[in-house]
């Protein structure tokens, strides 16, 4: 959820605490692999390589 669609002020807090984590997350994993992490659509097709090393895409046209 969005920090604008949260109901509450408390969960616009949270929300942005959230967010702050990840984006502190993201930054020191990027500084310990030295180079940084995929975005968007190469992002997607990193994180739905299965063990195998196929991508779903690859799969399902199999």
């Amino acid at each position: 959820m969005g920090i604008e669609q949260a109901p509450t002020e408390k969960g616009r807090q949270a929300a942005r605490g959230l967010r702050k984590s990840a984006a502190k997350e993201e930054k020191k994993v990027e500084h310990q692999k030295g180079s940084d992490l995929a975005k968007g659509a190469d992002r997607f097709e990193e994180r739905s390589k299965s063990s195998d090393g196929r991508s779903a895409g690859t799969k399902q046209e199999s």
